[in-house]
């Protein structure tokens, strides 16, 4: 049994290194559809500064889920998108958001104060 919860955590830390961060799961929710420019995204997540938004791209590019590519234009413009690879997360991101929506609803319900209740 102790190694199961081993192995199980370890495969918990692994997808934590990957899209841990406060950033990297609403990145991917706003590339699920379709490849965004790097300023769209800028203005999709106003909050995020340049400096982070471009470390969260360098490390998602870095493990194979996103890519990015250099658009031929003047002037030259770069667009960031789901890798074959990448897209296999795309069905957990709708389960997360859906989850993210309840959370909200309960929070409301029971007062923001609540969230230790095992109800």
């Amino acid at each position: 049994m102790q190694l199961e919860q081993t192995d199980s955590t370890a495969f918990v830390q692994a997808t934590l290194k990957v899209l841990g961060g406060k950033w990297k799961l609403l990145i991917l929710w706003h590339l699920k559809d379709t490849a965004k420019r790097y300023g769209e995204l800028k203005r999709l997540i106003p909050e995020i500064s340049e400096k982070m938004l471009i470390q969260q791209l360098r490390e998602l590019e870095t493990d194979g889920i996103i890519y990015r590519e250099t658009l031929s234009e003047m002037p030259p413009k770069v667009q960031y998108g789901f890798t074959d690879y990448g897209r296999t997360l795309i069905p957990i991101l709708k389960p997360l958001c859906d989850w993210g929506q309840e959370h909200l609803k309960r929070m409301k319900v029971n007062g923001q104060n609540n969230t230790n209740s095992k109800s």
